[in-house]
């Protein structure tokens, strides 16, 4: 493997492990008030971008990382979003 690679294997295990912890916490809590929903969305989406990137150049490390990251992102967001529901059910 070439160094360049390397160093896109190592930023993509970090970026996509940054985001196994707070999932954790989710998940065990069912905390997400700290979370702010237009950072998920911004963040999703340009995930989302990365991927069409990866697909456009064509680079399966772009694509594989990023698309575990959106997974990740997105089962956060069904939290956040499961939050806000139970929110509206209960002060309504």
């Amino acid at each position: 493997m070439d160094p360049v690679t390397v160093i896109g294997a190592v930023a993509a295990c970090c970026t996509t492990g940054s985001l196994v912890p707070q999932l954790q916490k989710c998940w065990q809590t069912g905390s997400v008030e700290d979370l702010s929903l237009r950072m998920l969305l911004l963040r999703g989406s340009a995930l989302a971008l990365w991927i069409a990137y990866g697909v456009l150049k064509p680079d399966i490390l772009i694509i594989v990382a990023n698309a575990i990251s959106l997974a990740l992102l997105l089962a956060i967001l069904f939290f956040k979003l499961r939050s806000h529901d139970g929110e509206a059910v209960t002060s309504g």
